[in-house]
């Protein structure tokens, strides 16, 4: 048996040693503040005075220039840019919305829609330019300007004149003097020596009980008095009245105050050169920025309060939205917060480095640092959670699992998990069960684990796993027990529920579910939130994914890393920030808190969320902050059109619309948009009201080769958690070129109308010139036609018939001589009736040349011998063909072809088709041949019919489409061949 008295003695001496290991301090928490430097685009970090002007910009004077900051964006102006000295003191807006910048130098400059006005480009600033300082500006109800120097002159100007007021008192002189409109619109001068009121055109003194520190704790406030600092502290000053606000521990007021603010709640916020002092009305005090040196505090339009410094400037968010800090400095035991839970007694519980475990009281302002034995084994601790049964705190590292129990009030007990076999395993994550259950499940990297008993039985056993009961194999990242007590896990396959014995594994059916699940909630109606690591957020009810959220959706990162559920709500930790996710119905509204993005962007590494604040353990110490769960939607930002660009040069922005000539049709617009919180601001531009609206993050836009118009562009912006802003518009008209204007093209078309009426006469003109010139054509054809019938009928040929016909009279031979004659007739009759035709079917050409040819064959006997042979494919008579064309190169194959020859000779006339569209005749002769003929050729005799031939079907071609073509040539050494290719007619 073992002895119950030894073990018991041994757990007395193990929390008498642990309570050694216990330590309590007091702690504070820091407010967090925003710092902006050289690092982020300020021109010099020794800056002089803020301003936020009408628009909302903030102005940062320095002694390297000036800066305009929009929230994400520095511009910085210069002497390059028209400052007359880069070190600014002071800056300052007029009514007219003039920035003015006050030089070390003396000389006065101002911005005015995008341009900086100096001296050299301004005859005003050339009036106002003083051998002094200038350290005042006011300008009052009549728009008079009052400027006060560090000499003894005080300066107004009014209109094109200005007055200088200068004090012959030695003891009362306008040094470094403060200008003051009180509520009946009397000026007072203010300054450390006296109090001036104006009377008529002179100041006189004034009586008083007390003076301002320096010109720099002079302040006019909204409601026209004057508030300004004293050795006591805080007085306000109205007409010759004084009385005392606030009094002011003497040692602030004495280490070189600046400029303070006083808010509506009359608190003041006071500069010096140890830090800027927030003393509420009551007299508490609050520290910023120890031993910085500051100049000035100023609260913007939001709420938000700027610090300057000469580390910079400093941003204290308003109220609702500042962040802070609890870390090594204000009482933990380090900066490294790995997780946080929160425990029925409303007390923080922090995962430390170092194997620690901090708990932070925040009613008692104490913590209590809890120091594990194996600091190697239990390093980090990475996940606390509190667990209701008994009330222990649940913690585990990578190697190590413990709770701490506080059953006891006088003592913690910590229990660590043991493997019986002394194994060693990485643990993930791990889950308690609730509900009666006792199950304690472990996500480990051999697999999930389920320990039944985790009261009874603080001890698991490796070698006895059963798979599929308490055990399930593979590399395991998340555990999660949901309210029907259903352990849900993720591994490297993806997500599996094992519910009452029944394991269901979810990713062999839903592919995103095989995705790395890194955290894994539940909403109030059992739907299921599981963390992803690149996918987003996944909303998954009753076994199917209902909802994914991703960066489209405004989701910080698709990388998610931890999540927390508090009601409604579902809170993530992403790799580029936190968000808050709320359902509206089907519609998930995602929230995203963007003043937290300078602490909480990265390296969180866990969270919790109450009923008023929200806690994240990050590297850097427990950040927290105030969350409104009802303020879901935020102000749009200011976004305004800070230049415009056209073929670079600058277009003046005192008016919204330009005129722009042809040749400059490129344009482009620089905008910014006003949040000192929200980084993340989309911006949309149209160019004309009718178009649709394209997004963009960038802060440029150009426009290149615009067609002539009229263009309206327009410019919205908003944040994540935003509306769109009401748009910035900047009307202009590109002009056209004057091809392109409306007179132009009257004239154009005018001109047009004209030539084409010219070209319509002339068109008209040349048709009846060929219509005259083809009739004239006509008539030429018809006369040559004459002339070849008169040409075939040539007298020789006449005389020789003739001839002929008297030989057969005389010979008695009338049988001979009536053929001769009956076939002449024939002929003449022939001639008579084709000579009034251009065509004739080829049937009557050939009609015609039988006749002739029978009477040379009469005449010459068997000297001639001649043959006529036509295709069987042509059809003669449909077949038309030029008349009269054949004759002529027939006779002169008779006459100077075969005749010269004593024996005689051969013709052939040969007719076939020559493709589908030409009728091709070939006329070949044994004769002397046509080279040899011209050359034998005495005299200048020529072949009328020939001749004629060639010049009728010249102007036959002229008329016609398919001209006719005729090839004559020697065969050889005697014989002559005639080529005629006709197109056929249709």
């Amino acid at each position: 048996m073992i002895n119950k008295k030894k073990i018991n003695a041994v757990k007395l001496f193990t929390i008498s040693i642990l309570s050694f290991l216990f330590s309590t301090t007091g702690f504070s928490q820091s407010t967090y503040l925003q710092h902006f430097s050289t690092k982020n685009g300020l021109p010099s970090n020794n800056c002089f005075y803020t301003l936020q002007d009408s628009k909302g910009y903030i102005w940062i004077a320095t002694d390297a220039g000036v800066s305009r900051f929009d929230g994400k964006i520095f511009e910085t102006f210069s002497i390059n840019d028209g400052l007359p000295d880069n070190q600014i003191l002071q800056l300052k807006e007029d009514k007219s919305g003039k920035i003015w910048f006050l030089a070390l130098n003396g000389q006065l400059s101002y911005f005015f829609n995008g341009k900086i006005y100096n001296e050299t480009n301004n005859n005003l600033l050339k009036l106002l330019k003083f051998n002094a300082v200038i350290v005042s500006f006011f300008q009052d109800s009549k728009g008079r300007i009052w400027l006060g120097t560090n000499k003894n002159v005080l300066v107004m100007y009014h209109g094109k004149h200005i007055t200088k007021y200068i004090s012959a008192d030695h003891d009362r002189q306008f040094i470094n003097t403060f200008v003051h409109e009180d509520g009946t619109g009397k000026i007072w001068a203010v300054s450390n020596t006296s109090v001036r009121m104006l009377q008529g055109n002179k100041f006189k003194v004034a009586p008083h009980s007390s003076l301002p520190i320096s010109y720099k704790t002079a302040l006019n406030l909204p409601d026209k008095t004057l508030a300004y600092l004293d050795a006591s502290g805080l007085k306000i000053r109205t007409g010759n009245e004084e009385r005392l606000l606030t009094k002011v521990n003497n040692a602030l007021l004495s280490n070189d105050p600046g400029y303070f603010h006083l808010d509506q709640n009359k608190d003041l916020w006071l500069s010096n050169a140890s830090g800027i002092y927030h003393i509420e009305s009551d007299g508490k005090t609050k520290r910023y920025l120890d031993n910085i040196s500051s100049s000035q505090a100023i609260r913007d339009a939001k709420g938000n309060m700027w610090f300057t410094t000469t580390n910079g400037i400093y941003m204290l968010p308003q109220k609702n939205e500042r962040l802070y800090v609890v870390n090594k400095a204000n009482g933990l035991s380090s900066d490294l917060v790995k997780s946080i839970i929160k425990d029925d007694k409303n007390r923080l519980w922090l995962g430390m480095d170092e194997a620690k475990i901090n708990v932070v009281d925040q009613q008692s302002s104490q913590i209590n640092q809890i120091s594990l034995g194996d600091k190697k084994k239990y390093n980090i601790i990475k996940q606390l959670a509190f667990d209701s049964t008994d009330h222990s705190i649940y913690f585990a590292s990578d190697y190590g699992l413990g709770r701490i129990n506080e059953s006891d009030k006088n003592n913690r007990n910590i229990d660590y998990l043991r493997e019986t076999s002394s194994s060693m395993f990485v643990i993930k994550s791990f889950s308690i069960s609730s509900g009666g259950l006792k199950n304690l499940a472990l996500a480990l990297s051999s697999g999930v684990v389920i320990i039944p008993d985790r009261l009874k039985k603080f001890e698991f056993t490796s070698l006895s796993f059963k798979q599929g009961e308490d055990f399930f194999n593979n590399r395991s990242y998340r555990v999660f027990y949901d309210r029907q007590q259903g352990l849900w896990f993720s591994n490297i396959n993806g997500l599996s529920e094992f519910n009452k014995g029944t394991l269901t594994n979810f990713f062999e059916k839903q592919p995103l579910l095989t995705k790395r699940i890194n955290d894994i909630q539940e909403l109030p109606d059992r739907t299921l939130v599981l963390a992803t690591d690149g996918n987003g957020l996944l909303f998954m009810k009753e076994g199917r994914i209902v909802k994914v959220i991703t960066q489209e959706d405004g989701l910080a990162d698709n990388i998610c890393k931890r999540l927390f559920v508090k009601n409604n709500q579902t809170w993530v930790v992403t790799n580029n920030g936190i968000n808050r996710i709320y359902f509206d119905g089907e519609n998930a509204n995602v929230e995203s808190f963007e003043y937290t993005n300078a602490l909480l962007t990265d390296d969180v590494n866990c969270l919790y969320i109450d009923d008023k604040n929200a806690y994240f353990a990050t590297n850097n110490g427990l950040v927290y902050f105030a969350y409104n769960q009802s303020e879901h939607n935020k102000e749009a930002p200011k976004v305004y059109i800070t230049s415009v660009v056209n073929n670079k040069s600058k277009l003046g922005m005192d008016h919204q619309d330009h005129v722009l000539d042809p040749s400059n049709n490129s344009i482009t617009f620089y905008y910014s948009a006003i949040d000192f919180q929200n980084k993340n601001i989309l911006y949309r531009y149209r160019l004309k009201a009718d178009a649709p609206w394209t997004e963009t993050k960038s802060r440029r836009i150009e426009f290149s080769s615009l067609e002539p118009g009229e263009y309206s562009f327009e410019l919205s912006a908003k944040s994540n958690n935003s509306n769109w802003s009401s748009p910035a518009k900047v009307n202009f008209v590109l002009k056209a070129h004057f091809w392109q204007t409306t007179w132009f093209l009257i004239l154009v078309f005018l001109l047009a109308g004209f030539a084409f009426y010219k070209l319509a006469v002339i068109v008209t003109r040349r048709q009846k010139n060929k219509e005259q010139e083809q009739l004239l054509l006509k008539n030429k054809i018809l006369m040559l036609e004459q002339r070849a019938l008169q040409a075939m009928m040539n007298p020789h040929f006449v005389f020789n018939v003739m001839n002929s016909i008297q030989h057969y009279i005389n010979t008695k031979d009338t049988n001979s001589a009536n053929k001769i004659l009956t076939g002449f007739a024939k002929l003449i009759r022939k001639n008579l009736e084709i000579c009034t035709r251009s065509f004739i079917s080829l049937e009557e050409e050939l009609d015609y040349l039988e006749l002739y040819l029978s009477l040379e064959k009469k005449r010459f006997g068997d000297k001639l011998m001649y043959q006529i042979k036509v295709s069987p494919a042509i059809d003669k008579e449909e077949t038309m063909v030029p008349s009269m064309i054949l004759q002529p190169y027939i006779e002169n194959a008779i006459w100077h072809g075969i005749m010269p020859k004593e024996e005689g000779g051969k013709i052939d006339l040969l007719i076939d088709l020559q493709g589908p569209d030409h009728l091709i005749i070939k006329i070949i002769d044994d004769g002397v041949g046509i080279d040899n003929s011209l050359r034998n050729r005495k005299g200048d005799h020529q072949s009328k019919g020939m001749d004629l031939t060639k010049e009728r079907i010249n102007l036959l071609n002229q008329v016609e489409a398919n001209p006719i073509q005729i090839k004559v040539q020697q065969t050889g050494i005697s014989g002559t061949f005639v080529s005629i290719s006709i197109p056929l007619m249709p």
